[in-house]
């Protein structure tokens, strides 16, 4: 049995969202491909609508979300219309009952789009308080603990302390973790570099990878397409991949060597990425052990430029 990654003392009870972030894989790339477009909907059909109808529209435009957590019954009333025009409003934007449109919303959220994650405005009223919030990156932490397993965490450390070339790889929120974990890696070994730099396309970035180079490869939710087709070229490469992901993480398993998954959603609107920067925060102390006395003095070597520099405050 593989050992437990300990990052904060267990949590007391698991979460029933667990069973849900082992949801299918091929159903989630699917929705990934064909993600609900509500807006487009109600902007093609809204002309043609009654009133009644419209003030449903009116409703989901502004929090989409609300599809997914209110009933027929509770839109129509937050509408001030009537069930039997949520029901029709339903159809006529292509879906067959509410209740699948509901299952639609609610694989959006599951998808991670922070507009069907919560009615705007609600959700900040309700989980503003600042101990809601800690609580919930605590859990997250929990979470992320439980999800890994100290025999990945020790492979892919000891692979991006021996690589020859580490590529650090990232997109839209992602591009913020991997611009991090290069820094940390950087100040601990050579040849860690963050694709694509300003000015290069990825292509450039990726040129002369082979099986003595890792890949560093964040990729959470929402993962734009090039992510993955880079994934699939450094891996024909021969490359080895570190995947850091959340639960909807979706890459093929033969892409990635290993895949360690951070839970990230939190209190608020937006997802927290607590569990992500502490895994990477983690993986850079292992390495700079692995690493040892070559570590210790790149880092004496950069605080003495510091120095020369002045760059610190």
């Amino acid at each position: 049995m593989k050992k437990k990654f300990q990052l904060v003392p267990p949590a007391k009870d698991a979460s029933a969202s667990d069973e849900q972030d082992r949801g299918q894989p091929a159903r989630r790339r699917a929705h990934e491909r064909a993600a609900p477009a509500l807006a487009a909907r109600i902007e093609q059909a809204y002309a043609a609508m009654p009133p009644s109808e419209k003030s449903v529209a009116n409703l989901l435009l502004e929090s989409p979300g609300r599809l997914a957590t209110h009933s027929a019954t509770e839109l129509a009333s937050l509408a001030r219309s009537s069930k039997a025009a949520v029901t029709r409003c339903m159809r006529r934007l292509g879906y067959e009952s509410f209740a699948l449109a509901r299952a639609d919303a609610r694989q959006a959220q599951q998808w991670g789009s922070p507009l069907y994650l919560a009615a705007v405005g609600e959700a900040s009223a309700r989980r503003s308080d600042l101990d809601a919030h800690v609580a919930a990156d605590v859990e997250i932490l929990n979470k992320t603990r439980d999800a890994l397993s100290e025999d990945d965490l020790t492979a892919a450390a000891h692979a991006l302390a021996g690589a020859r070339r580490v590529v650090v790889l990232g997109f839209r929120n992602s591009h913020l973790l991997a611009g991090f974990a290069r820094a940390q890696l950087g100040l601990l070994r050579p040849n860690v570099e963050l694709v694509p730099t300003a000015g290069e396309t990825l292509a450039e970035g990726l040129a002369e990878l082979g099986r003595s180079d890792v890949v560093l490869a964040l990729g959470f939710r929402r993962r734009v397409p090039t992510f993955v087709r880079a994934l699939e070229v450094a891996h024909r490469a021969g490359a080895r991949i570190v995947y850091v992901t959340d639960p909807s993480g979706s890459v093929a398993p033969r892409t990635a060597t290993w895949t360690l998954r951070c839970h990230c959603r939190g209190a608020s609107l937006f997802d927290s990425y607590v569990g992500a920067i502490s895994v990477l925060n983690y993986l850079a102390a292992r390495v700079a052990s692995l690493v040892g006395e070559p570590a210790r003095k790149r880092l004496q070597d950069v605080e003495r430029m510091h120095g020369e520099l002045g760059d610190l405050i």
